[in-house]
């Protein structure tokens, strides 16, 4: 039941874009809480369990403790902290609960079917419909011509099979195995490798060389020549095949030019400086769990309009996130782990060179941000940890099954976290659900000039998944904020009604001001609350205070000339703020628009 239960999850996440999506979740927080409830409701189940499971209860308990009251983005850091614990709850019951070999290798064969299945679409992609992924919807312009599988972003599909390719291959060219393990496997690594290509993740192609190489120069039992011989074949092979890619795959040609023309990364040292000033600002216990983005604000430079979301490497988005005590309870019970399987050998040793190639990822990704890649490293992580760390019992005994007060303890918790689940989880990702889908057609129309008018019934039906939203989640402040969004939109299909929904709009914003006051579009649409009751200087305040979190943000700029252009005497402010805006961002649409409506009228005396 553990095996099909997990395997259903990770085919479920995997294909429904990595489980990124909130309404993706559902089902999975569904299939996570029976997985633990059979585990720790199984009466043959042992009252010790490896030493490794407990390495990572510790910054469970930090990471709710900080989620409850560190963070200011509440409902951002406690959907953080689930993603951890269900990784670290994988991780448990692959290592404590699925322990029958044709169980685990049951698991072993979804996992590589999913790679190979990935690879499948990776072609489909690249081949047949390049701006096509998952869910019906339509692949980033920036992705474009680069495959992401199941995923959406090629670098997830690319480090991905980056795991999966060691372990495969060991399988596929160790002599002694039976003839159709190999062939099978061969075909299967034909496929996991065509996916690696077709991601043209120039992160993860490093990663698993790197990890290549360092496993062939720290391997044990050899001579020091023999370690650096291996570690340079590799690094040659790895060049001549990127340069017979260079010369026949023209995507790949595009990617070394940008690397070339940019003279390195270019935007990622950026969110990266971000995550470290932020750190420094709160070295201890971090900013808050899931408070990255929302602070990035404060140290987003000139002319960077990127919307990072995450720091784009793990290791920073911990530290600046949970501090330095969170960093240590992770990723040291982490090391300790790594630590103690890096000597395995054979298939557990390919597959540890895999979680390595993964881990180097993370310096430059968020890939356990990703639900479904997360419970994957998690699962490999166990069945390596399980084979190379044999500290729970060895040759000795099992321990007996769970006395009854135990056993009484196990599914009072099991049947609290089911309770947790369906009372809490469950409605927290469904109205940010609600509301991912309502801001998405919001922000269709604003980017292509939608006439507000015309789109009354959609508009309606917007307006109504907001209410819902903020009904299922309450604590959620970016759909209370998108509520007052939407209903001072609704506004200009009603004109009549606009001081009345002025005062709907300054109320659900400031409910979103009181649950997180350091993002600045919670004080913009506070603000545009206050300007449809005419009450304008307090909706300057406003507007300064969104100045003061995010000053090198064009839209706030926007935001701030529109506001002033409603005042007769105050065209040369307004004209100031929208030439800020737009040297900001000189493609912004609106502002541009502003502008030369607001060249051609005189200014007026006070």
């Amino acid at each position: 039941m553990r095996t099909a239960l997990l395997a259903a999850n990770l085919v479920w996440t995997t294909l429904c874009l990595g489980g990124f999506t909130p309404g993706s979740r559902v089902a999975m927080a569904v299939l996570t809480a029976l997985l633990i409830a059979v585990h720790f409701g199984d009466p043959l189940r042992g009252l010790r369990a490896h030493p490794a499971g407990w390495l990572f209860l510790p910054f469970l308990a930090y990471g709710a403790a900080n989620a409850a009251w560190i963070t200011p983005t509440h409902w951002l850091g406690w959907t953080d902290w689930l993603n951890w614990a269900q990784a670290v709850a994988v991780f448990w019951v692959v290592l404590n609960g699925i322990e029958a070999p044709v169980c685990r290798r049951a698991l072993c064969i979804v996992l590589v079917s999913l790679g190979v299945a990935s690879a499948l679409l990776a072609g489909y992609q690249h081949f047949l419909r390049p701006s096509w992924i998952m869910l019906g919807r339509t692949q980033s312009a920036q992705y474009l011509g680069r495959s992401s599988g199941p995923f959406g972003i090629p670098n997830s599909l690319g480090i991905f099979m980056a795991l999966l390719i060691p372990p495969v291959g060991a399988l596929a060219f160790t002599p002694g195995r039976r003839l159709s393990l190999r062939v099978s496997c061969t075909v299967a690594l034909a496929a996991l490798a065509a996916g690696f290509v077709l991601a043209i993740s120039r992160g993860a192609w490093v990663a698993f060389i790197a990890a290549l190489a360092l496993r062939l120069l720290l391997a044990p039992g050899r001579s020091y020549a023999r370690r650096l011989g291996g570690a340079a074949a590799v690094v040659g092979t790895a060049i001549a095949a990127a340069l017979v890619l260079y010369l026949s795959f023209p995507l790949m040609r595009v990617r070394v030019g940008q690397l070339v023309t940019d003279a390195g990364e270019k935007s990622r040292p950026i969110v990266w400086r971000g995550a470290w000033k932020i750190f420094e600002a709160h070295p201890v216990f971090g900013a808050g769990a899931g408070s990255y983005d929302a602070l990035f604000e404060a140290y987003r430079p000139v002319g960077f309009r990127n919307d990072p979301v995450y720091a784009h490497c793990d290791y920073l988005n911990t530290l600046c996130d949970y501090g330095s005590v969170g960093f240590l309870l992770l990723f040291g019970g982490a090391g300790l782990v790594a630590w103690k399987c890096a000597g395995a050998r054979g298939l557990a040793g390919a597959a540890f060179t895999g979680l390595l190639a993964f881990a180097l990822h993370l310096f430059v990704d968020f890939d356990l941000k990703i639900p479904a890649l997360a419970m994957i490293f998690a699962s490999v992580s166990a069945l390596v940890t399980a084979e190379a760390w044999p500290a729970v019992l060895g040759d000795r005994p099992r321990p007996s099954a769970l006395t009854g007060l135990s056993r009484a303890g196990v599914l009072v918790a099991a049947a609290a976290w089911l309770w947790i689940t369906f009372a809490w989880i469950v409605p927290k990702y469904r109205g940010d659900e609600s509301r991912r889908a309502a801001r998405e057609k919001i922000d269709t129309w604003a980017n292509t000039g939608a006439e507000i008018p015309r789109e009354r019934q959609a508009l309606a039906g917007v307006r109504e998944g907001l209410s819902r939203a903020v009904a299922l989640d309450p604590s959620n402040a970016q759909a209370w904020s998108d509520k007052a969004y939407a209903d001072s939109l609704w506004a200009l299909a009603n004109p009549g009604m606009t001081v009345d929904l002025g005062r709907d709009v300054e109320r659900e914003a400031a409910r979103a001001v009181d649950l997180c006051p350091i993002v600045a579009e919670y004080w913009i649409r506070r603000s545009s609350g206050l300007d449809m009751q005419y009450r304008w200087v307090e909706g300057g305040d406003c507007l300064v205070h969104a100045l003061l979190l995010a000053p090198n943000r064009a839209d706030v700029w926007y935001y701030q000339a529109y506001h002033l252009s409603l005042a007769p005497n105050e065209v040369g402010p307004a004209l100031a703020a929208t030439d800020i805006c737009l040297r900001l961002d000189p493609g912004f649409l609106l502002a541009q628009v502003l502008r030369q409506r607001l060249g051609g009228r005189p200014q007026r005396p006070p």
